[in-house]
């Protein structure tokens, strides 16, 4: 299986990297994405989809990945060590934590992902699976793994950032996501009528800042062409700019409207 993760050497080039949703899970539409030349699939284990404590589900997408030179980014449903572990060992080599507010759960989530951590023995034991092509413990994996894993976090809630420059100085923290939608919710108390939109704007201004003074790479969604270019600009390094089953609705929508019209 491939070993190098394309995701974390592109953002460590100050590359900025385009991906998009695949809410359908499938294998097909991973590699049909790779194949229109994006750099990742955004999964999200948090709000659908199989179990990811099934180890098994990874063995397709990952394939389908490879074959397509695309990476997963996998969106754990909670920020747990044993699961940490166990979708890195079934190949997937970049994961993204949410629900963290403040550093000391983030730190727990990351540690569990490396051999080696901050200078001293990490949090990920050695086991047969995926990612070591099933030989279980080799120098030479052990050794490379380290170098390929990427860990991002959500800033997804009020609490976040106000906890956003520790949150940001965890060791080997790979990138952030700002969750625009949680977040607006978490500053408006749960009321989604409630916009509180200079609030929110302030609350990712702040988080984007923070990650451009400490050279954390950020990301967040982005759906149009326009929306997408100016946070580029801005200093997004990782866009997602849509998803499998918007792309359908878009696409196959718009001509079927101007059809009937």
């Amino acid at each position: 299986m491939r070993t190098e993760n394309g995701l974390r050497r592109a953002i460590e080039n100050g590359e900025t990297v385009f991906g998009a949703s695949a809410v359908t899970f499938s294998p097909t539409v991973v590699e049909t994405l790779g194949s229109v030349g994006l750099d990742y699939v955004w999964l999200d284990f948090e709000h659908g989809g199989p179990s990811p404590y099934d180890s098994t589900v990874f063995e397709e997408l990952t394939r389908a990945a490879e074959v397509a030179d695309i990476e997963l980014l996998v969106r754990l449903p909670k920020p747990e060590p044993a699961l940490v572990r166990k979708v890195l060992d079934a190949g997937v080599r970049t994961i993204l934590l949410p629900r963290i507010e403040t550093a000391e759960e983030l730190q727990r989530a990351i540690e569990a992902a490396y051999f080696a951590y901050d200078g001293d023995v990490g949090d990920r034991g050695v086991g047969v699976g995926r990612s070591g092509n099933w030989e279980g413990y080799v120098d030479s994996f052990v050794g490379g793994e380290d170098s390929e894993v990427l860990v991002g976090t959500m800033i997804e809630n009020q609490r976040a950032v106000e906890n956003i420059e520790d949150i940001l100085s965890v060791p080997q923290l790979g990138f952030a996501f700002v969750g625009v939608a949680d977040l607006t919710m978490s500053m408006s108390g749960g009321d989604p009528l409630s916009k509180n939109s200079e609030q929110v704007t302030a609350a990712i201004d702040r988080a984007l800042e923070a990650c451009l003074d400490r050279g954390v790479p950020m990301g967040r969604i982005r759906n149009s062409v326009e929306e997408a270019q100016a946070a580029v600009d801005a200093g997004y390094q990782i866009v997602r700019i849509g998803g499998d089953m918007s792309a359908v609705r878009t696409t196959l929508g718009g001509r079927l409207d101007e059809l009937r019209d």
